[in-house]
């Protein structure tokens, strides 16, 4: 159970529908215009060649198809973090979008400044981001300072959930999953209405979308195979090792 007082004790359902539906439609377009712009060599430059010829791999399509779903996995995370958890938190919320680098949400409400930063998954920081966000957190406040206003900065995780840790104590609040939606809303239940917000709606670009990643594959099997199969079908090992890790 929350032990601090809601954000917000009223959000229009009808607003949060209209906002999903906005952040599903950002997204599949992102995402597709993320496999539009993608080639090979800039997947192959960041990949471990020996790794494949270790497990034996020696089908072009067999490569492809590992890179690039694993592209779009890792990029699939950032570009939905961006697109959708941010604008339902402003909507249900009440706050606007800030101005401060680093900070997502201002939310001013009762002689209160609040600063959030809407992040996917808890586990998105590292030690130098942590402290960047810190440093955001700190710019926004000095002007809460200048409006002769209290001040709470927050981080808020998307999903997932977030132990507090012992130690040192952090000047900001960390909320994750059903908390930091039911610390935006008052509704305990929010969390798992986004569900049910979201209805079929995904269904309707999953075939726009997978035309798109099968263009995408396509494309990048004949690039690699002009660049890195010899005459006869093979894997030229030779030359992806050159490209990937030579002069």
């Amino acid at each position: 159970m929350l032990n601090i007082e809601p954000l917000n004790n009223s959000y229009d359902e009808k607003a949060v529908f209209e906002a999903i539906g906005t952040a599903l439609t950002d997204f599949y377009t992102a995402l597709t215009r993320t496999l539009d712009n993608t080639d090979v060599d800039k997947i192959l430059k960041r990949k471990n060649p020996y790794l494949y010829r270790a497990k034996g791999i020696n089908s072009a399509g067999q490569i492809v198809d590992g890179i690039l779903a694993a592209y779009i996995s890792s990029s699939e995370e950032t570009v939905f973090g961006n697109c959708f958890f941010e604008p339902i938190a402003i909507v249900v919320s009440g706050g606007q979008k800030a101005v401060t680098e680093g900070v997502d949400i201002t939310v001013d409400k009762d002689n209160t400044i609040y600063s959030i930063a809407v992040k996917s998954g808890t586990s998105v920081f590292n030690a130098d981001s942590r402290k960047r966000q810190e440093q955001n957190f700190q710019s926004a406040q000095k002007r809460a300072q200048q409006a002769k206003k209290a001040y709470l900065p927050v981080v808020g995780y998307g999903y997932g959930k977030k132990k507090t840790k012992s130690g040192k104590e952090k000047f900001y609040l960390e909320l994750a999953g059903k908390d930091f939606w039911e610390w935006l809303t008052g509704d305990a239940d929010f969390y798992t209405k986004i569900i049910e917000f979201m209805g079929t709606r995904p269904d309707e670009y999953v075939k726009e979308f997978e035309d798109a990643y099968s263009k995408a594959e396509n494309r990048m099997i004949r690039e690699f195979t002009i660049k890195y199969c010899k005459e006869d079908g093979s894997i030229d090992w030779d030359a992806l090792i050159r490209f990937n890790s030579g002069e």
